[in-house]
């Protein structure tokens, strides 16, 4: 706001201060200063996309929603990349459905 006019709107999520596009150099050096303050377990930039994709997955978003949030162009990359997720969802899976059953049925008029 203080820049006005000088302010470049991209539409990106990450910027400068400015609103120019940040410099991929920059971002990472950024990144790893953030990692080493917060004392967390140091990761590439790009694993936090892996650790979007697998939370959505891990809490029952459907694969084709996640498939279509990463840009995939088929929701078979998103399943084989992580595949490694989805016997937990079969367990899951297996537990709502007998749960399912275990319901009264419901008449319908």
């Amino acid at each position: 706001m203080k820049l006005g006019q000088g302010y470049q709107d991209h539409g990106l999520i990450v910027c400068n201060w400015n609103g120019a596009p940040v410099d991929p150099v920059d971002l990472g050096r950024d990144f790893r200063a953030a990692i080493k303050i917060a004392g967390v377990p140091r990761i590439r930039f790009h694993d936090l996309r892996h650790t979007h994709a697998t939370i959505l997955l891990k809490i029952g978003e459907h694969p084709k929603v996640v498939s279509e949030r990463l840009g995939h162009t088929s929701v078979t990359i998103t399943l084989d990349t992580y595949s490694h997720v989805l016997p937990n969802m079969q367990k899951r899976l297996a537990d709502r459905l007998e749960d399912a059953l275990k319901q009264p049925e419901q008449k319908t008029l």
